[in-house]
């Protein structure tokens, strides 16, 4: 996708703090974060949302990278959450999966 800033984090336009990578998919330190761990995980190909998932590999293999990518704050918990929509808070429109920890965490967000 021509003007997604997550598509150009992938293809090296923009630089990032880059947590996990490989062939799918992107994991990277958010720029705004709203707890003292908080990843962006990413899958590599532009995937709009989560209702414009056509491919139910990618998912999976993005939701078994969570328990590495949180190994070292699992034992205190986290959160994981996937915005849809401009309604949501989205802001980006690439499909994206917040990964929120390191402090207690309080329920509603906001």
């Amino acid at each position: 996708m021509e003007n997604c800033i997550f598509c150009k984090i992938v293809h090296k336009e923009i630089k990032t703090n880059i947590a996990y990578e490989d062939e799918k998919m992107l994991a990277f330190y958010d720029i705004n974060p709203q707890a003292p761990f908080h990843l962006l995980l990413i899958p590599k190909k532009h995937i709009t949302d989560i209702l414009s998932l056509e491919d139910k590999d990618i998912i999976g293999e993005i939701m078994l990278k969570i328990k590495e990518l949180t190994k070292d704050i699992s034992q205190s918990g986290f959160r994981i959450v996937i915005n849809c929509g401009k309604d949501s808070g989205c802001e980006v429109f690439h499909l994206h999966i917040h990964i929120l920890g390191g402090r207690r965490l309080n329920w509603p967000p906001g």
